[in-house]
């Protein structure tokens, strides 16, 4: 797949709350926070079956025990061990 470049122009105030947000969520940067949105809303309708309803039991589960044992304590540190 190629990959092509292009250019995007935003207001201050939300360049300023994607970079929060970016930040806060362990996007690397705003790129990979456009890409993902897009790929959200593009592919909307392409919802992946194939995750099935005992693994996602087992994140949960792995999830509250990096909790109860302190390893993560917000969402920010759950994207910061994803990414």
């Amino acid at each position: 797949m190629a990959i092509k470049q292009v250019n995007l122009t935003l207001p201050q105030n939300l360049l300023e709350k994607a970079e929060s947000y970016a930040e806060e969520y362990g996007f690397r940067n705003i790129q990979e926070l456009a890409t993902e949105a897009l790929r959200e809303k593009v592919f909307e309708d392409e919802y992946d079956e194939s995750i099935t309803e005992k693994e996602i039991e087992l994140v949960d589960k792995l999830l509250a025990i990096s909790i109860s044992r302190g390893k993560i304590k917000s969402e920010k540190d759950v994207m910061k061990a994803l990414s």
